[in-house]
């Protein structure tokens, strides 16, 4: 398993990476266009609002085999305890009241993660995974019934984590799932809050996981909340990847389903944000959400998307075009999404954000729209 690693202190190694030019980083100018869809309220749909008291934070969402059946789970309180979940039966339309979940579910906190996951037998069943337990450890639980009922949260054992599995992509033909997350770097005794990529095997459907292999480590920068996304043809994993210091975005690609990445380079910048979440159009094109970051990017700070291409990301270039979808009312403090594909070719992107100015803290919300729309805009294709 090769790991990136570079010495403390040595910018000069990361210049090709992050683009670095001093403290600021060297952001060519752009043409790509941004539509901003933040102001039709008629797209939004309030999952969970919050309230004076009350931060709702840090929703994922899966899509069930019927087209219309989502589950979203997310926390209270910033990086807060577990235990919230709602199901939509209509696409995200509408959404029921709490569900009932195990009662040990709010002794585990941090940014619960969604799956449907395959075994190789080719059952599926849904997971939440979480980013601590009470041992420190990530811990787990299962629904064999398409998330009516729920085991209790147990540790999966795979040792510490900052955050639970960020991306999970079946591979070897769907024989095997491999998990991504971020970790400190383990014995660190110079950086805070160090972070490296790591990732962990299944063979049996998601029930066991692989100790953590360190497949991205870059002293003085904090890579963390990976995304995977396969290539159209099938033959390559791409990489996306959050960073905390320089708030440059990177990528790096494997053509071994995971065994070995290529060396690690910044995304274009108008992809710069915190933890993507990729998915394809039905005809080709990649939409990717997240919180923008980019230093030159107008709508910084707030929840967007991206859409252009997979040969976009790896040629370096723009993309077709950004959307504003969500305007943050505290700045920073939003993204973490789930993005669901609808039959009919509605993308659902569902954040946590400060939805509006006044006491009421973070609010669950989601927002709709296809691409079919938004080439009504006028904005011609990506080559």
């Amino acid at each position: 398993m090769r790991k990136h690693v570079f010495p403390y202190g040595v910018w000069a190694a990361l210049v090709f990476i992050v683009g670095c030019q001093g403290s600021r980083m060297a952001v060519q100018p752009r043409e790509i266009r941004t539509i901003d869809l933040s102001d039709d309220t008629a797209r939004h749909v309030m999952v969970a609002e919050g309230t004076a008291e009350v931060y709702q934070g840090h929703p994922t969402t899966v899509l069930l085999p019927d087209g219309k059946t989502i589950y979203c789970v997310w926390t209270y309180d910033h990086g807060g305890v577990c235990g919230p979940m709602k199901r939509s039966d209509d696409g995200g339309l509408t959404w029921s009241g709490l569900l009932d979940v195990p009662d040990n579910w709010p002794a585990v906190k941090n940014c619960p993660a969604i799956y449907r996951l395959p075994d190789s037998e080719g059952n599926h069943r849904l997971f939440v995974f979480a980013g601590e337990g009470p041992d420190g450890s990530m811990y787990q639980s299962y629904s064999e019934d398409d998330g009516r009922t729920w085991s209790p949260m147990a540790s999966n054992h795979i040792g510490p984590s900052v955050m639970p599995f960020c991306t999970i992509m079946p591979i070897n033909g769907g024989k095997r799932l491999l998990a991504m997350s971020n970790i400190r770097r383990p014995g660190e005794k110079v950086e805070k809050r160090s972070n490296v990529v790591v990732q962990s095997y299944s063979d049996d459907g998601g029930f066991t996981w692989s100790p953590w292999q360190i497949v991205l480590d870059l002293p003085g920068l904090k890579p963390c909340e990976p995304e995977l996304v396969r290539s159209p043809d099938g033959k390559q994993l791409l990489c996306l990847i959050r960073e905390n210091v320089k708030r440059v975005a990177l990528y790096m690609t494997s053509d071994d389903e995971g065994a070995t990445w290529s060396e690690v380079k910044a995304l274009p910048g108008p992809l710069h944000g915190d933890r993507h979440k990729a998915k394809y159009a039905p005809d080709g094109r990649l939409v990717v959400v997240f919180r923008d970051t980019g230093h030159d990017n107008p709508t910084r700070d707030h929840f967007v998307a991206w859409v252009g291409t997979y040969n976009d990301i790896l040629k370096g270039r723009d993309g077709q075009f950004r959307v504003k979808l969500l305007h943050s009312h505290k700045k920073a403090d939003c993204g973490y999404p789930g993005l669901e594909l609808l039959p009919d070719g509605t993308f659902v992107a569902t954040t946590y954000v400060k939805y509006r100015e006044g006491p009421k803290k973070n609010s669950v919300v989601s927002t709709r729209f296809t691409l079919r729309e938004l080439d009504a805009y006028g904005i011609s294709a990506a080559n």
